[in-house]
């Protein structure tokens, strides 16, 4: 396996002591970036735009993103570390909560979509708006990075084929039908399903969003969910930031069932660096930690001090772990394994998350993770495939889709008033 060179050293280092800084492989990061020069590397997901909202006033101007902010925000994403990743294209995730009702996420979407256009325009000379795979390719032979829109959460649409039309109008590219909520007609992989994966008014969706030309992104929805979509779908689907389940078992993550079924798809995993999605070891530290949280709550009702000094006598004796560079080369190699080198491609989640891997700290990284997938035998046309062949040709199959259905009328399907099983 791909993981024996990386492993080992891993392995040696916990044995030692605190995980250790790789080191680094200068010449294969330098091959790695000749690469992009010449193929955009396109990641699927980063929550930079929800960032901003949440710590800077949803203001781009407000912090200085032509510094390198590695040592003095929490941001994992400036211009610097995205020109030193090679970054070509980055889908911004328009990211909002699921707790909020469907008209709040509605708007609060449209917010997200105004964010990424004033970050575009904010820095000109760096970003630039795209909307198809020919937009990539024109951008990133002009030296600047193409900025795509994906949107998080089905709930946004309000069960509205409206205003799904309108989302795709604004510049939304792909919508994860769920996130960490089951909604009115798609189960979530992290809630008790109602559906048994999507309802009629879900298949409705899906049928739209490829009229449209929308690509349907499969992360955070349930196995059932990926299977119906991608029996629905006629363009492939996408996991904008998900990981292989029989790595990690963690439920957000793609199972071999459906990676078996992806070469007849057409689609492709995007391996997101999310450490409990990753690794093994911090996954069940997190479901340790969120039971002893549970137990404490229980044992200390309306005293959430004593909860907080519990968690944190819990967390000293019980150290969290970390994932590494090497858990996410194991996903990558197994989702090439399972689904073909014509199915995988990259999906980090920066500023969507607390932790990253050892070795993955920002956007900087790819070079460093690509460069680790090379010394393990990855030819340079994997590579390529990788870091956004795939995907171009993905987003060029569900655009064909669209113009074959040019002719149809839009959709006007509505979800029953009850919002009851059909």
């Amino acid at each position: 396996m791909i993981r024996t060179i990386l492993l080992t050293t891993v392995a040696a280092a916990l044995m030692a002591g605190p995980v250790l800084a790789q080191a680094p492989d200068t010449a294969g990061e330098a091959r790695a970036r000749r690469i992009l020069e010449r193929t955009p590397l396109i990641d699927g997901h980063n929550d930079l735009p929800w960032a901003l909202r949440q710590n800077h006033g949803n203001d781009p101007h407000a912090v200085d993103l032509t510094a390198n902010l590695d040592a003095s925000t929490e941001l994992h994403t400036d211009i610097p570390r995205l020109r030193a990743g090679g970054m070509g294209g980055q889908f911004w995730s328009v990211y909002v909560p699921a707790t909020l009702t469907p008209p709040d996420a509605a708007v609060a979407t449209f917010e997200q979509i105004d964010t990424v256009k004033r970050l575009v325009a904010a820095h000109p000379d760096v970003f630039e708006l795209a909307t198809t795979a020919d937009d990539i390719q024109r951008i990133h032979r002009r030296g600047r990075i193409a900025s795509l829109i994906g949107m998080e959460g089905g709930y946004s649409i309000d069960d509205s084929l409206g205003l799904l039309r309108e989302f795709f109008d604004a510049g939304a590219r792909y919508i994860t039908l769920t996130h960490s909520k089951t909604t009115t007609w798609a189960d979530s992989a992290t809630d008790a399903p109602k559906w048994g994966g999507l309802s009629p008014f879900g298949e409705d969706v899906v049928r739209e969003m490829n009229r449209l030309g929308m690509m349907v992104d499969l992360s955070h929805v349930s196995e059932e969910t990926m299977l119906d979509a991608m029996r629905v779908s006629d363009a492939p689907v996408i996991f904008s930031h998900s990981s292989a389940r029989a790595v990690t078992a963690h439920p957000r993550n793609v199972p071999d069932s459906v990676l078996r079924q992806l070469p007849q798809d057409g689609g492709v995993v995007m391996v997101t660096f999310v450490p409990g999605f990753v690794s093994e070891t911090v996954r069940t530290w997190n479901s340790a930690r969120s039971a002893e949280d549970a137990r404490l709550k229980s044992l200390n009702p309306g005293a959430p001090a004593a909860v907080t000094a519990g968690l944190a006598t819990w967390t000293t004796a019980h150290p969290e772990p970390v994932a590494t560079i090497a858990d996410v080369v194991a996903h990558i190699q197994h989702v090439r394994d399972v689904a073909g080198i014509d199915h995988v491609g990259l999906g980090g989640d920066y500023d969507g998350v607390d932790s990253l891997p050892v070795g993955l700290e920002g956007v900087d990284a790819y070079p460093r993770l690509l460069a680790a997938l090379m010394a393990n035998g990855w030819t340079e046309a994997d590579i390529r495939k990788l870091a956004g062949e795939n995907v171009l040709r993905v987003m060029r199959a569900v655009e064909a889709t669209a113009a074959s259905k040019r002719g149809e009328r839009p959709g006007l399907a509505q979800l029953p008033a009850t919002g009851a099983p059909e």
